[in-house]
Order: structure tokens, then C-alpha cells, then sequence
């Protein structure tokens, strides 16, 4: 009879692994099918509830690992290499076990309620950390980024960021996991936990249908992006330079024809030494001259004493203005360049009132900073030269519009191997079309260009330090439970008995 219940622990626990990591892989990658997310850890969750500590540890930690598998080759490509899956989601691993026993723990020490919220607190305060102090990467690994495509909870980002996110995609499973254990003991409570679960996301969505009906103020801007995959690295510097700019001044002025009022170029298109960067300037500011539209650029800047990723801006009549990426992408970046560390921001071009523009790179939106800065200046239109890897060009794409909906602005974002991708400051993709074409791709649309005001903008990462503030919380009641329990339990001959 043993032998046969131990059997069905193993069939049990291999099952519940499975299942999380099928619908960990699959709802969490670089192509995630959002719906997915919302009931990965329920396995796992209802498996711990049940089975013994060590046990619930081995396969929680089993199937977030086995789940993380779909970010692998994404990792290799970046060059990073094997250790650095293993330490993100080991890392990841440990943290999850030690919330998902916590709230076990807690559960056994009747503290539900408490024990609802353990698992979202802890494992936010853990993306919070990472991707503030400890990850080289900013924000970009938080489950968040795993519903960009669900548009009314995206919405949340508004108000909270990631972090409110990924707070709430732990915080319903853990609810229906806490409704179905309780179910058979304590069917009122099982209720009341269920029903303020799916009070919570409901109200939620609800905020987020709303703000996607609200339209975005502001004026309308009709953006023209081009980009060419055409050339494998960035083009040297000197003629083979010049001659690529001139290429891509002509695609520029062909979507100006059409009525573009800014044309955005990918990051990094070719290298520019000192000496010649008037000549290259002198192609594009003559185009933003003769046209009044806004051109920028992306390209490598090599000064005397640094080399710096570089967005050149040619406003019509003006000086030319340039952006410093601040976030470089390790290895590739880091031993190469000098980080950014000022904000460029300028006047709409044709002087529509009240519209003020800026300039990211790339891997800077994958941080709140600058983003939050320029939200902050009340920017409505950000113009962001990108270069992604192929395989991440969906995913990378897209992340970006965190930020448009965190900061209240519109998103042009050009990437070479990768996506031409316009948004607006709901999430949502207004026009988007792949790189690839030969030679050059080129979208054309128009986006609000408007800014809008939200609460994370005002409070920054406040939900970032009240999930520590709950992780605490959690900690201590299980502590002060502990103890009380201690002082209750009988002991009989001097007898101490087990209370763990």
C-alpha cells in the first residue's frame, strides 16, 4: 500500500512538472501565448499545498526550470553564455521555491490571506530587484512582458508597471489554488478567496477596457521608418558610410513625398570618424532642410576620446542634435562604447504647439530610465533606432510599448533584423511591418502624438517597494505564527513536538 502511494506521488509530481513547464515554455517566450501565463504555476501550487515540503521544493524548482528552456537559444544568441541561463533561472528557481513553501507554511498556519498574497509579493520583489540592482538587462525578464498582447491588462502598466503585472498574473493562480484546496475543509473561506481573486483581475480588465476607449490627446503625426538588413554588420566608415546614407536619405525623402512629417532610421547604420561627420550630417540636415521634416539616425560616432552608439537628430533651420545610447547591450556594447548620459529632447518640427519629441536606443526601453525621464517632460512621440537579433523580433519589438504605456507617449521604433513597429500609448500596434524587404523596408502611418498623464509616472516603482513591504509581512506572520503555535502546542514527558 506504501510502495503503491509512493508511486502515485511520483506520477503525481512528474505531471504537475510537466504541465507547468509546457505552460511556462509556451506562455512565456519569445512568442508567448499570453492566456497560458495566467495558470503556469497552478500545478505546481496545488501539488505543494498537498505533498510533503521537500517534495513540493523538488518539483517547483523542476518545473520553472524545465519552462525557462524556451528562453535557451534566446540567451546564446545574445552571446551570453551557458552559465548565465543557469544563474538567471536558477536564481529564479530558489525564489520561487522559498515563496511557494512560505505560502505553504502559512496556509498550515491558518493565515490565508496572507498566504494569497506570498507568492505574487515575494516573486516581485525579486524582478524588482533584479532588474533595479542586479540585471544587466533592466526589466526585460519579468512575466509581464508575457501579456503585451492582452491589451486591457496591459493597461495595469499605467498604473503600476511591470511590477503591478506580474503581481497579478501570480496572484489569480494562487487564488484558484488556494479555492481548491480549501474547497473540501473550509468552503466558505475557499469562496471568499476565489471570489476576491477574480474581483481583483476583473476590476482590473475593467479599468483597462476603459482606458482603451479613451482616445490619446494630442495632434496626429504621420511617421515614416526605413530600415535595410541588407548589410550584415555596420558598414565601415568612409565612402561605404556615406554611400549607405545616401541610400537611406533617398528612401527617407520617398516616404517625406508621401507626407511623412519624421523618418526614423535603425541603430548603429554605419561608422563615422570625427573628421567626416559634417559630411554625413550635411546629407541628412539638407533633406530636413528642404523638406521641413525630422530625420533621425542611427550610427556608430567615433571621437577622439570615446566611441559612442549614437542617434544624430536634423530638425529643418536647426543644429543638429545627437543622443547617447545608455544602456549597451553586454558583450557586444560594453567594451566598446561610452554610455549616454544626458536626455535629448526638441520641438516637433513645422512648430505644432505643445509637441515635444525624443530619443531612445534600442535596449535603453528596456529600463524605466530614460523612458520615465522623458514621460516626465511630458513627451507625446519617441523615436527609437533599434537593431534585434531575428529570433527576438517580435518579442523585443513589443516590449518596448511597456514603456509607451508606462510614460503616456507614442513609440517609433525601427530595427533592423527585427520589426518596423509604430504604438501608441495604449499598447497597442498601430502599423508594423518586418525588416527584411530588400533593399529597404519602409513603413508609413500616422500615430497621436499627444502625452498623456499616469499614476506610474507620478509615483515611479511604488509597486516595486510595497510588494517588499507584503514579502516582510509574510515573513513575520509566519514567524510570529510559528511562535504562537509553539506556546500551544501539548507536550507530554517533556516531550517537544514537531511544529514545522
Amino acid at each position: 500500500m506504501e510502495f503503491g502511494s509512493a508511486i502515485r506521488g511520483v506520477v503525481i509530481g512528474i505531471a504537475a512538472c510537466a504541465a507547468a513547464a509546457a505552460l511556462l515554455y509556451f506562455g512565456n517566450g519569445l512568442t508567448p501565448q499570453w492566456p497560458l501565463m495566467w495558470f503556469a504555476p497552478l500545478p505546481l501550487l496545488l501539488f505543494a499545498l498537498q505533498r510533503p515540503t521537500w517534495q513540493a521544493a523538488l518539483v517547483t524548482a523542476g518545473g520553472w526550470m524545465a519552462g525557462g528552456l524556451a528562453l535557451w537559444g534566446y540567451l546564446r544568441a545574445l552571446g551570453a553564455p551557458p552559465v548565465a541561463w543557469f544563474a538567471d533561472f536558477g536564481m529564479g528557481a530558489v525564489v520561487l521555491v522559498a515563496a511557494v513553501l512560505l505560502m505553504r507554511a502559512l496556509v498550515r498556519r491558518g493565515a490565508v490571506w496572507i498566504a494569497w498574497l506570498t507568492l505574487p509579493a515575494v516573486w516581485v520583489t525579486f524582478e524588482f530587484v533584479r532588474a533595479v540592482w542586479l540585471w544587466p538587462y533592466g526589466s526585460s525578464a519579468c512575466i509581464a512582458y508575457s501579456q503585451l498582447n492582452f491589451l486591457p491588462f496591459l493597461q495595469l502598466a499605467s498604473l503600476a508597471g511591470p511590477w503591478g503585472m506580474g503581481f497579478v498574473l501570480l496572484l489569480f493562480p494562487a487564488g484558484l489554488a488556494l479555492g481548491i484546496h480549501l474547497w473540501g475543509s473550509a468552503r466558505t473561506l475557499a469562496m471568499q478567496v476565489v471570489c476576491a481573486t477574480l474581483g481583483v483581475v476583473g476590476a482590473i480588465l475593467i479599468f483597462g477596457a476603459v482606458r482603451l476607449a479613451i482616445p490619446q490627446p494630442g495632434p496626429v503625426v504621420k511617421v515614416g521608418l526605413v530600415a535595410s538588413d541588407t548589410v550584415e554588420g555596420i558598414a565601415h566608415s568612409g565612402a561605404a558610410t556615406e554611400r549607405l546614407f545616401e541610400e537611406y536619405s533617398q528612401s527617407a525623402q520617398e516616404l517625406i513625398a508621401r507626407g511623412a512629417q519624421v523618418v526614423v532610421l535603425p541603430e548603429n547604420v554605419g561608422v563615422v570618424i570625427d573628421p567626416d561627420m559634417a559630411r554625413t550630417d550635411a546629407i541628412f540636415q539638407a533633406v530636413a532642410d528642404r523638406t521641413g521634416a525630422t530625420i533621425v539616425a542611427g550610427m556608430t560616432h567615433i571621437e577622439p576620446t570615446a566611441h559612442y552608439n549614437q542617434a544624430r537628430i536634423y530638425v529643418p533651420g536647426e543644429a543638429v542634435r545627437s543622443y547617447n545610447k545608455e544602456h549597451l547591450l553586454p558583450p557586444f556594447e560594453t567594451g566598446n562604447y561610452k554610455p549616454g548620459t544626458t536626455r535629448t529632447l526638441f520641438e516637433a518640427s513645422g512648430g505644432a504647439a505643445a509637441q515635444t519629441w525624443s530619443v531612445a536606443i534600442c535596449k535603453d526601453l528596456d529600463f524605466s530610465e530614460p523612458a520615465r525621464a522623458y514621460g516626465q517632460a511630458r513627451v507625446g512621440l519617441m523615436l527609437t533606432p533599434a537593431w534585434d537579433f531575428r529570433v527576438d523580433g517580435f518579442w523585443h519589438g513589443h516590449a518596448a510599448a511597456m514603456r509607451a504605456v508606462e510614460d503616456g507617449f507614442s513609440l517609433v521604433r525601427p530595427a533592423r533584423r527585427g520589426l518596423l513597429t509604430v504604438t501608441d500609448d495604449r499598447g497597442r500596434i498601430v502599423a508594423e511591418t518586418p525588416s527584411n524587404a530588400a533593399p529597404f523596408a519602409t513603413l508609413l502611418t500616422t500615430v497621436p502624438a499627444g502625452h498623456s498623464r499616469t499614476l506610474f509616472l507620478l509615483l515611479g516603482d511604488w509597486f516595486g517597494w510595497c510588494s517588499m513591504a507584503l514579502s516582510v509581512l509574510a515573513v513575520a506572520q509566519y514567524f510570529g505564527a510559528s511562535i504562537q503555535r509553539a506556546k500551544e502546542a501539548p507536550t507530554d514527558s517533556g516531550e517537544v513536538r514537531d511544529v514545522g
